[in-house]
């Protein structure tokens, strides 16, 4: 497993967990004042409202990024529809619940967001890991 961190504001946590992350910046883009990339610690949870916050980690397109409430304890889940989309140039996103069971049988329990590798270049197969953005992937 990958490195996970969590930032919170008193309010909400945000988790990041770094082997889902495919660099799309979709978050850097949203909330440049909060999600930093550049910087340590690279998400500032105290430059922005907490439901600002929440919107924002709810576009991430891979599931690097989740939240949840502190005084839930617990994440948050939320019912997603199946659905597949083809990010043009990048990963192919499923959204839902999935089992992914890979080449050895080891199955695997995905929710919400998971970016599968088209490219072919990832070092987490079958997962995406922005190596497409590097190989300069067109598909």
């Amino acid at each position: 497993m990958g490195k996970i961190k969590e930032y919170t504001n008193g309010e909400t946590t945000v988790v990041w967990e770094a082997n889902k992350c495919i660099h799309s910046a979709i978050c850097a883009k949203g909330l440049p004042r909060v999600f930093r990339p550049r910087l340590r610690p690279w998400i500032k949870m105290d430059e922005a409202e907490t439901e600002a916050i929440i919107n924002q980690v709810k576009q991430c397109p891979s599931g690097a990024l989740r939240y949840y409430m502190n005084d839930e304890g617990d994440e948050t889940t939320e019912t997603v529809e199946t659905k597949v989309e083809i990010l043009e140039n990048g990963p192919l996103l499923v959204y839902g619940t999935l089992n992914v069971v890979d080449k050895d049988g080891n199955e695997e329990v995905k929710n919400k967001t998971t970016a599968f590798c088209r490219c072919g270049k990832s070092d987490n197969k079958p997962y995406c890991d922005g190596a497409h953005v590097k190989t300069e992937f067109k598909g």
